[in-house]
């Protein structure tokens, strides 16, 4: 296990593998109530197989990561963080990959000195509204009530495809699971300052080439007008619909994520 130490209360947990020949390093980013197990795995072994390399980190508050108590977990801290996490370890050739409001955090990483190569958002465009608002808040207030597994229990069928949930539905809607966290909790910090994270992203300053993955069983966060408004203001973008998965496609369904991405990956080479 590697840890890049900040001091003696907080140090990021993070797994790196170089890339070979000249190619690739694909930076990973988490959703808020996500860890390294979404890359690591036959996504992260499919790179290797191809001679590129991985970063994949958990933020400050997610496993194995340390953080302060007092801390604000903010999107500035998050976006600070892999900064610092990519100025220690240098990789080469950065594609940055994020999920959900990971993929928010990476393009603020290209403003705040992230060189990349390349960009892949998966289910992240969205504007703010009110209803974005609602559904942030209220997972933040049930986290406290019942943990992270009782958001997932609760949003699942709206989030995923049909196929993932017969998968999970061994170890789901168990109430002894659903254990509350208090305010000082990795998860729900990082939940709470997600919820001042501001939405309002000028995407057309984007200026490197960006690949849209977007599930269409993801019933809560898609909203398809808004998706197609905000890609318009994106200059060299790629969009690619999946209709199979829904709002965790790495984990729905990694071997069809693992042919997209090195599909951009292979553009990325052409220009």
């Amino acid at each position: 296990m590697s840890f890049l130490k900040i001091d003696d209360k907080n140090e990021i947990y993070y797994e790196y593998v170089p890339p070979k020949d000249g190619a690739y390093t694909c930076v990973f980013l988490n959703a808020l109530t996500g860890d390294v197990s979404a890359w690591n795995g036959s996504i992260g072994e499919n790179l290797i197989k191809n001679n590129h390399g991985y970063l994949v980190y958990n933020f400050r508050g997610q496993a194995k990561s340390k953080f302060e108590p007092s801390l604000n977990l903010s999107a500035e801290l998050i976006v600070k963080d892999l900064v610092n996490l990519i100025n220690f370890l240098e990789p080469k050739n950065i594609v940055l990959v994020g999920l959900s409001i990971g993929g928010l955090y990476a393009a603020m990483s290209l403003f705040d000195g992230v060189k990349a190569k390349g960009l892949v958002l998966i289910n992240t465009l969205r504007k703010p509204s009110e209803r974005l608002n609602w559904i942030n808040n209220a997972m933040a207030n049930a986290v406290k009530f019942g943990g992270t597994q009782l958001i997932l229990d609760m949003t699942l069928p709206m989030v995923a495809s049909p196929k993932f949930l017969s998968k999970m539905r061994e170890n789901a809607l168990k109430y002894e699971n659903y254990l509350g966290l208090d305010d000082y909790n990795g998860v729900s910090k990082l939940m709470h300052g997600g919820l001042k994270t501001s939405w309002n992203f000028d995407w057309s300053k984007l200026d490197l080439p960006v690949l849209i993955m977007t599930g269409h069983h993801d019933k809560v966060f898609r909203i398809e007008e808004d998706i197609n408004d905000l890609i318009k203001k994106i200059h060299n973008v790629r969009r690619i619909e999946i209709p199979e998965c829904g709002h965790l496609i790495p984990l729905e369904d990694p071997k069809l994520f693992s042919y997209h991405l090195n599909g951009f990956i292979g553009s990325l080479k052409k220009q």
